[in-house]
């Protein structure tokens, strides 16, 4: 089974490059689901499907073509159906706090649940071989580090905190009663989050099995877009997730003598050489600016086919982690997979929170995590196409 995770900044087309793609995938005789992994769904909506404004369809797999499924999350089916006692407690807690029931129901909906939800379908899909391809439309990119970031979190309360939590409160729980009005989570609380860990076990594998699932980072021609496409790929690569592809959307066409659009023009170009210079050596695929919106199964098709071209989508388009931030012996390394380059191409620069790498003509900016941006590089090593750098020594702020 094959995944394909499609993140990036709001409103830079992830849903329509993510369905398109799983239109491609069907078409070409894979069972194929597109999952939405962000709250505000339009999933149906660029399907063009016809249907009311908040029906989901109780959050359950719709057939929209042969081949092709979609599945809109509803996070309150998914309470009843995962988050019972939960959801039970932190309601009546909020109850007791003096706000109203309905209220209380609302805003027991933590965040985090319909991610852990979505893990939990993941987990389930690929244990029962569901699908041959699995798409998820992603939310935007702080939603799509948590989603991420959910199973190691879950892992470590689990490991550290979870059993003496749940002891400690089986001891308070009769003395608070006394005196308190104030509600301690019963057993039945903490046995619902157990069932969940464990129905969990093995998501994060599946995640960071590159040989299986992929990220694909759809951006547009803004700097501030770009910027932020650069931040979501160090922390996937922090997550140790292989990203295959940078998608460059509603890219112009050189056609128009309009000054105007001759200006955006060149100021899209210029981005686009600063998107392969950041990205170097992953591949980025671009898709064009369509006159008319990109509603429907023949318009999504057309979008995917400009985009992969002769690619079958599903295939792994980068076979390397292009990037991974580790600490060896309590020496924080990044190992960068810089092929086609001999070390006397390669300079270093280190500016704020960015490692500048210089490679002939080429420049690649690398936004480092914090426990990285405070340090200085030390050395640097190319062996067998990666470039391991050695970070050591504070970085002194001016």
């Amino acid at each position: 089974m094959r995944i394909l995770l499609f993140a990036g900044k709001g409103g830079v087309g992830k849903t329509s490059v993510a369905a398109g793609t799983g239109v491609l995938l069907a078409e070409q005789g894979l069972k194929t689901l597109v999952m939405s992994l962000d709250p505000a769904h339009s999933l149906s909506d660029a399907f063009d499907l016809d249907r009311r404004l908040m029906d989901v369809n109780r959050g359950q797999p719709t057939v929209v073509a042969e081949n092709l499924w979609i599945q809109e999350l509803d996070v309150h089916e998914e309470i009843q159906k995962h988050w019972g006692e939960v959801h039970k407690y932190l309601s009546l807690l909020l109850n007791v706090s003096g706000l109203d029931n309905v209220l209380a129901e609302e805003l027991a909906v933590l965040p985090g649940m319909e991610e852990v939800s979505a893990l939990l379908y993941i987990n389930r899909y690929v244990r029962d071989e569901a699908y041959d391809a699995l798409i998820l439309d992603c939310a935007p990119t702080a939603e799509s580090i948590r989603f991420v970031s959910v199973p190691k979190a879950l892992e470590w309360y689990m490991e550290k905190i979870f059993r003496m939590e749940r002891n400690l409160f089986r001891m308070a729980r009769p003395v608070v009663r006394r005196l308190s009005d104030v509600p301690l989570p019963e057993d039945a609380y903490f046995a619902s989050i157990e069932r969940l860990f464990h129905r969990l076990r093995g998501v994060d594998a599946i995640l960071t099995d590159t040989s299986r699932t992929s990220v694909r980072l759809v951006t547009n021609l803004e700097k501030m877009v770009i910027r932020e496409t650069q931040r979501s790929f160090m922390f996937f690569s922090l997550h140790q997730m292989g990203i295959d592809a940078i998608v460059v959307n509603r890219v112009l066409a050189d056609r128009s003598h309009d000054p105007f659009l001759k200006a955006l023009l060149d100021q899209q170009q210029t981005y686009l050489k600063v998107v392969h210079s950041s990205f170097e050596p992953i591949p980025v695929l671009t898709a064009p600016y369509f006159e008319k919106e990109t509603l429907g199964y023949e318009r999504l098709k057309e979008l995917a086919q400009i985009l992969y071209g002769d690619t079958p989508p599903h295939h792994i388009l980068y076979h390397h982690q292009p990037v991974s931030f580790v600490s060896e012996n309590g020496t924080p390394k990044v190992h960068i997979h810089f092929p086609f380059v001999s070390r006397e191409e390669i300079a270093l620069t280190k500016v704020g929170d960015e490692l500048i790498i210089r490679m002939g003509a080429f420049k690649k900016n690398l936004v480092l995590p914090r426990a990285f941006a405070r340090l200085e590089p030390e050395k640097a090593r190319l062996e067998q196409e990666t470039l391991t750098i050695t970070f050591g020594g504070a970085h002194e702020s001016t």
